[in-house]
């Protein structure tokens, strides 16, 4: 996608970014995330807090579509990832991480948030980068994986309750640690209405 298209994109919780010819390079900041606990603690552990302060770099498009990028980071600390989101507001949202999960494994994982956010871990992948995609079709949504960029597989279909037009972008967080850089290539954006949103295609 030309670097000129980008220029449409806006910022929640400013980062640093470049913008090269085939990537992103976004800076999660230290203890940035999105999640919306519901108040439950652990005696062990980690139990992610309240917070909506993670870097948002998002533009806004109107109906269904599909939405893929690959994506990558460096894995240093529990939770640090490199995200695609959707929202509607801070109250509704849903992303697809990729990230350092506290079973120390890299996987896809999933937070869907109608108020209060839940938490799913997903396929757990070999080495530093995966595709990653968000399929819409009418007030339902399907995120997918892949390891190649060509067959993707579903981990999550769900509800929002959103408008017609709503936000979507990137992600980079670092709940626990010191963040640093998270890379999105391969982007695209298609207004495209999928024939089987679980197959994403």
């Amino acid at each position: 996608m030309e670097k000129a298209y980008f220029e449409k994109f806006k910022w929640l919780n400013k980062s640093k970014v470049q913008i090269n010819e085939n990537e992103i390079v976004m800076y999660a900041l230290a203890e940035s995330d999105f999640f919306c606990n519901n108040g439950a603690i652990s005696i062990e552990g980690i139990t992610p807090e309240s917070l909506c302060n993670a870097p948002y770099f998002y533009t806004e498009i109107a109906g269904d579509f599909v939405l893929r990028a690959k994506v990558s980071h460096d894995f240093k600390d529990t939770y640090d990832s490199a995200s695609i989101m959707i929202m509607k507001d801070s109250n509704i949202w849903a992303k697809a991480c990729f990230e350092l999960t506290d079973f120390n494994t890299h996987a896809v994982v999933s937070v869907v948030t109608n108020q209060m956010s839940d938490d799913a871990n997903g396929c757990n992948i070999d080495g530093n980068e995966v595709w990653l995609q968000v399929t819409r079709t009418g007030d339902s949504f399907a995120f997918h994986y892949s390891t190649d960029g060509r067959k993707f597989y579903m981990t999550r279909f769900f509800y929002l309750p959103v408008e017609k037009m709503i936000k979507v972008g990137f992600l980079a967080q670092a709940p626990t640690g010191q963040g640093g850089e998270r890379i999105y290539s391969n982007f695209s954006l298609e207004h495209k209405t999928v024939k089987n949103i679980r197959m994403g295609e």
